[in-house]
This record gives C-alpha cells, structure tokens and sequence, in this order.
C-alpha cells in the first residue's frame, strides 16, 4: 500500500540474526527478505551511486558482507551499517520496496556487471563463510 504521495510503509523491518538479511514487511501484503550483499552493493549512498549514473560504481568482493546495525531516519528511511565500515547509505521505504520487489533482475545484472569486468563477489583472500 502507498500514501498519497506513493510512499510504501513498512509493517515490520527486521536484521536477520546471521546479519546476512533484512526482512522488510509493507502494509498491503508485500514482504521481502533482502539479501545484505545485495543492499551493500545497491547502496544509495553516493559513494556507490555517484552524482549521475554515469558515475555509479561497481561494488565487488561483498559475498559475505554483514549487517551490523539499521538506524531509523525519520519516518521515511533506514540507514544501514554493514561490517565492512560502509555507513552513508539512507534506504527509504520506497528504495527498499524497489530494491525487495526487483531483487532477482538487479542481482542478475550486478553478476553480468562483475563477470564483464572480470570481479568476483568475494573479497581478495576471503575464507567463505556458511
């Protein structure tokens, strides 16, 4: 469900407890759990994003990244702390919305991205986790 302004709410917004997740449940029905990989490398802060899409960055070696904190921001957004220091990303209710709904498109093309530019997922050195 969307406000007036087209805003989607969210009913529930939960960190999973292996901090490899967020669950993120709107009025209406929608409910999505959102890989921390995924919201690392989607981050819209402009540190990823850039000032255009032309300056957008691709984020490799984030396989394993964890969320450490989501930190309300008024009534409109979460800012998420990943383990990797990553910080200044503000995930509004409609990124999230965005983000849970196209998921499997986006992730497809983010493998398309590093396989094009011959990056991996996992960090240099990195011991898988399970």
């Amino acid at each position: 469900m969307t406000d007036a302004a087209g805003t989607f709410w969210p009913t529930e917004i939960k960190v999973h407890k292996d901090r490899r997740a967020l669950t993120i449940a709107f009025e209406g029905g929608a409910s999505y759990i959102i890989p921390a990989e995924l919201l690392r490398v989607e981050s819209p802060s402009a540190e990823v994003q850039g000032h255009s899409p032309a300056d957008r960055q691709l984020v490799a070696g984030k396989r394993e990244v964890r969320i450490e904190e989501a930190i309300p921001v008024g009534n409109y957004a979460v800012r998420l702390i990943f383990d990797d220091g990553h910080s200044t990303g503000i995930f509004t209710w409609d990124l999230l919305h965005e983000l849970g709904r196209d998921q499997d498109t986006r992730f497809k093309r983010y493998l398309q991205e590093l396989a094009a530019k011959n990056l991996s997922r996992d960090a240099p050195g990195a011991v898988r986790r399970h």
